[in-house]
C-alpha cells in the first residue's frame, strides 16, 4: 500500500503525442473511481504520475526533468514513472532516488491496481515484455477533460523496425482495438456533446491488420472503420492522426473528399524525400509513392491540407517536397540518435547544427506554403469546431476548420464546442478571418 498519511491528492504529467494524452485521460479516470482527487502537475499532491515519451533524445531529458520537479515538490509524495522512457530505460528511473515505482507501457493503464498491491517489499518495476498477448477491453472515456476534441486509440504498437526508432520496443507488435470498443467509445464521446472525435495510434493505418473480423466477404480496414464510425447520428467530424503514406490508399482519399464526417486532413508521417535515405531508414515508402498519393490527395480533396515531419542534395529534396506537394504544417523534428537502434552506429553523422539549420528551412519553406494557402481561402465556406475565446478578448473566438486550419470568427455570437458554417472573409498571416455563414 502507500505510504501512511497520504490525501489522496494526484497530479500527472504526460509528455509526447495524442496516444499518451489518450491515456493521460484513461488514467485520471480510474485514478477518480478509485476517489483520488486530480490536481494540476504544479500542485502539491501524494501521488505523482509522469507518463514520458521516448521519441527523442530531448524528450528523454524532458522526462528525468519532470522528474525531479515532481520530487523537489513535495519529497514525502509517491512517485511513479510510466511510459515509453519509462519501458525503455527501466533502470534509469529506478535509480533516481525518490521514484518508487516505474511501470511499463503494458502494464501503465493498471496503473490504479498496482498502486493498490504496492509494498515497500517488492521490486520497484512493474514491466511485462512480452507487452501482452491481447488488448483487454477499453475503458470507455465519458469525458476528455478541458479539451474540445476527444482523442481515442485505435491501435496500438508497430510492427516497422525502423533504424532511427525505438518505439516498436517500447510499445510491442502492432494490435488492433476491437471494432465494437471503438464504436462504444465514439457514440460515448459523441453523446457526452463533443464534435470531433480524433483516430489516434502508433501505426494508426495497420488497424485490423491483426485480426480476422469480416462483415460479409470484405475483411475490415481503417477506410471501413471510417465509413462505419460515419453511419452514426448526428453533427459531429472524425479526423486522422498521423498515418504512414503506404497506408493512403484511393479508397480512403475517395472516402475523404464525399463523407461530410471525414475531415478532409492529412498528418504524413513523411521523413524525406529522396529515396537513398528512406531505404537507409527502412520506411516503406518511397520518393516516387509520396509524388503519386499526396497529388492525388489534393486533386480529390477539397481543401486538404497536409503535414510533414539527408547530403546537401538530399536535403534538397525534401525541402523541394515541402513546395511540390503543398504542405502547409510541417512538423519537424530534427533526428536525434537514440540508444539500441541501428541509426546510433551510423557513422559521420550530420552535426547537431547542421540538423537545426535544416530544420529551421523546413519550417520556413512550410510556413510559405502556409501563408499561400490562407490566402487562397479567402471566400471559402465550411464547418468550423470553435475551439476558444480570444486570450485578450471574450468577443472573439478561434476554432479550426474541416482542413485544420486556425480561424478567427469576428461575429460575437458563438459558443465553445459548436460546429459552425463559416464563411472565410480574409486572412493574417497566421489565421483566417471568418463570419457565420448566413444561407440566402
Amino acid at each position: 500500500m502507500l505510504r501512511a498519511g497520504t490525501f489522496r491528492r494526484a497530479a500527472i504529467t504526460t509528455l509526447g503525442s495524442k496516444i499518451n494524452t489518450y491515456e493521460f485521460v484513461v488514467i485520471v479516470q480510474k485514478l477518480q473511481k478509485d476517489q483520488w482527487t486530480v490536481v494540476s502537475s504544479k500542485d502539491l499532491a501524494d501521488l505523482y504520475v509522469i507518463n514520458s515519451c521516448t521519441v527523442t533524445s530531448e524528450a528523454g531529458r524532458q522526462t528525468r526533468q519532470e522528474i525531479r520537479r515532481a520530487i523537489s515538490r513535495n519529497p514525502s509524495a509517491f512517485v511513479v514513472v510510466t511510459g515509453c522512457y519509462a519501458e525503455m530505460e527501466e533502470a534509469a528511473c529506478a535509480a533516481i532516488p525518490g521514484v518508487d515505482l516505474v511501470v511499463g507501457n503494458s502494464e501503465k493503464l493498471s496503473l490504479v491496481e498496482h498502486l493498490r498491491a504496492y509494498s515497500g517489499t517488492v521490486k520497484k518495476s512493474v514491466t511485462d515484455e512480452s507487452h501482452g498477448d491481447s488488448l483487454e477491453t477499453k475503458e470507455i472515456l465519458t469525458s476528455f477533460p478541458k479539451r474540445i476534441r476527444a482523442f481515442i486509440q485505435i491501435q496500438q504498437g508497430c510492427d516497422q523496425g525502423c533504424t532511427y526508432r525505438v518505439i516498436h520496443q517500447a510499445r510491442g507488435k502492432s494490435q488492433s482495438f476491437a471494432l465494437e470498443d471503438v464504436e462504444k467509445q465514439v457514440q460515448v464521446l459523441l453523446y457526452r456533446g463533443y464534435k470531433e472525435i480524433v483516430l489516434c495510434g502508433i501505426d494508426l493505418g495497420s488497424w485490423s491488420k491483426d485480426f480476422n473480423v469480416h462483415l460479409g466477404s470484405q475483411a475490415w480496414n481503417i477506410v471501413r472503420l471510417l465509413e462505419k464510425l460515419s453511419n452514426i447520428s448526428g453533427n459531429y467530424r472524425l479526423r486522422l492522426s498521423s498515418i504512414d503514406p503506404t497506408h493512403i490508399s484511393n479508397d480512403l482519399l475517395d472516402m475523404m473528399a464525399c463523407n461530410e464526417h471525414i475531415c478532409p486532413h492529412l498528418h504524413i508521417s513523411m521523413q524525406s524525400a529522396n529515396a537513398l535515405i528512406l531505404k537507409r531508414m527502412k520506411r516503406r515508402y518511397d520518393p516516387e509513392l509520396l509524388y503519386n498519393c499526396v497529388p492525388a490527395a489534393h486533386r480529390k480533396i477539397s481543401g486538404l491540407v497536409g503535414i510533414q515531419t539527408e547530403t546537401e542534395k538530399q536535403f534538397e529534396d525534401t525541402l523541394q517536397a515541402v513546395d511540390d506537394l503543398v504542405i502547409s504544417y510541417p512538423h519537424v523534428f530534427p533526428y536525434s540518435a537514440r540508444g539500441g537502434t541501428p541509426a546510433e552506429k551510423i557513422p559521420k553523422q550530420i552535426p547537431k547544427l547542421i540538423r537545426k539549420e535544416r530544420a529551421s528551412l523546413v519550417r520556413a519553406a512550410g510556413n510559405r506554403v502556409f501563408k499561400d494557402v490562407l490566402t487562397q481561402l479567402v471566400g471559402y465556406t465550411g464547418r468550423a469546431l470553435i475551439e476558444r475565446s480570444a486570450a485578450n478578448s471574450r468577443d472573439f473566438k478561434h476554432g479550426r476548420l474541416d482542413n485544420y486550419l486556425p480561424i478567427r470568427f469576428i461575429d460575437q455570437e458563438n459558443t465553445v464546442g459548436e460546429l459552425v458554417e463559416a464563411e472565410v472573409i480574409g486572412a493574417s498571416s497566421n489565421t483566417l478571418i471568418a463570419c457565420r455563414h448566413v444561407q440566402e
